[in-house]
């Protein structure tokens, strides 16, 4: 028998389309897809197994995470690395990140997963390319996190083979051989890949950046990635240091070396994509190559503001990232649109930007970075995945536009969270983890990776 529960009458609904769903949502449980979206009015065609009395909720597609290293929530706050711009922060960090290890990557990860999720994120891209001798099967760890946690996931196959001894950033203690790295990433593909409508796991290939890679590997991964049909996602024009960095090597921009090594196309996701001119932009968007804007950790790093809504209009889709947790250094989706909203603002005015902007980015636009025609959009036969906030506390009251309220006065935790068509946040617990547990175990976990280099 089909199982069906009514999320009725919500407060407010963010569909991301014109429709009228005041009514609610039908949601067929055990195939975890949208079955109704109801008018003002509406009931369901037939009866409900269930009803959630969703009258105090803003319900929003599941929030989409599209950049991200999990592995960096063991280093957040550190004192060695505060108050760094991107490369001596990064060079602070290579070393104690080459001394990550299985528990500690299962660990990061489990954690990383379960804070977003607690902030209404139920899919999450992820980009690990920390391979030490002693962490060979990162990715393989990473998906039994992730499992365990129940969200849906793209975990990239990430590398670095440029280190500091070829003129690279990294130290050699964190590069691999290239060949290594390509058949590491084949083996991925074929273990994990799965391209299936409702997908709770994929994989990308995923070269660090042009400062930490040979042309030769994104090459070769864009043709790999060509070949077995799945994304291709890197760091690129995050600073001015790397623009530097690319005209000396390569002897061109950074867009000209994206098209290079066969990167410029719509399998083509970007974290960061700050620093692009006119006509920069304007091939990405030709090309339909996605922008993944990481707001936080862009003002934290003092990178520079990601030209969204020219992007946009050029034609290129954007998301948003939470980035790593080092350099953000949270995991909280939702606070995340509120920063994305107004540093847009800080660059465009007022008028341009909207908190429906934001929230399109973080839902819709997400989706379409990852590949995810059956995500971000609350309509019929697309995946349940759901993301319910109430508006309470203190921090709401007074307030008057219950989706404008959500980020203008700072939602931070969701009251319920849906992945298809399961809860597994409510009232604003996490279902299947004790988070007391779960923060102790990663505390010690931190201590000891950052301990080793004392």
């Amino acid at each position: 028998m089909t199982r069906r529960i009514w999320i009725k009458q919500p407060l407010a609904t963010h569909t991301n389309t014109a429709a009228d769903s005041a009514g609610g949502l039908v949601i067929n449980t055990d195939q975890g897809v949208i079955r109704e979206v109801l008018a003002k009015g509406a009931v369901p065609s037939t009866p409900c197994d269930e009803v959630f009395d969703a009258s105090q909720h803003v319900v929003l597609p599941g929030l989409i995470n599209t950049h991200h290293h999990f592995y960096q929530t063991l280093t957040r706050a550190l004192p060695a690395a505060l108050n760094k711009p991107l490369f001596p922060w990064l060079q602070t960090l290579y070393p104690i990140w080459a001394g990550l290890d299985e528990n500690m990557l299962f660990s990061a990860t489990e954690l990383a997963l379960s804070e977003l999720l607690l902030s209404g994120c139920t899919a999450a891209a992820d980009h690990h390319y920390v391979f030490p001798d002693q962490l060979t099967q990162a990715i393989d760890i990473q998906m039994d996190a992730a499992e365990s946690t129940g969200m849906r996931v793209t975990l990239t196959r990430g590398s670095m083979s440029l280190g500091a001894a070829d003129g690279g950033l990294p130290p050699q203690s964190v590069v691999q051989q290239e060949s290594q790295i390509l058949d590491d990433s084949l083996r991925l593909i074929k273990r994990f890949h799965d391209p299936a409508v409702g997908s709770k796991r994929q994989v990308a290939l995923a070269p660090c950046s042009p400062f930490s890679v040979t042309s030769e590997l994104m090459s070769e991964s864009a043709k790999l990635a060509t070949e077995y049909t799945v994304r291709l996602h890197t760091h690129l024009a995050e600073t001015l240091d790397e623009e530097a960095f690319c005209l000396k090597r390569f002897g061109m921009r950074t867009v000209d070396y994206l098209e290079h090594v066969g990167w410029l196309s719509a399998q083509t996701w970007l974290a960061h994509g700050i620093h692009f001119n006119q006509d920069e932009i304007q091939r990405l968007g030709a090309a339909g190559t996605g922008i993944c804007h990481c707001p936080s950790s862009n003002m934290m790093l003092a990178s520079g503001i990601c030209p969204v809504l020219d992007l946009e209009q050029a034609g290129a889709p954007v998301g948003l990232g939470v980035d790593g947790s080092a350099s953000n250094d949270s995991s909280n989706l939702i606070t995340e649109a509120r920063q994305a909203m107004y540093l847009q603002r800080l660059k465009y005015g007022a008028e341009a930007v909207s908190h429906l902007d934001a929230l399109r980015w973080v839902t819709q636009g997400s989706a379409s970075l990852l590949g995810r025609q059956d995500l971000g959009v609350l309509e019929v036969g697309m995946q349940a995945d759901l993301a319910l906030f109430r508006l309470d506390e203190l921090r709401f009251s007074g307030s008057h536009d219950p989706l404008a309220a959500l980020l203008l006065c700072g939602a931070h935790r969701a009251d319920r969270v849906m992945v298809a068509g399961k809860w597994l946040v409510e009232a604003g617990r996490l279902v299947h983890k004790d988070e007391e547990q779960l923060r102790r175990a990663h505390q010690q976990q931190a201590e000891r990776l950052v301990s080793r280099q004392l």
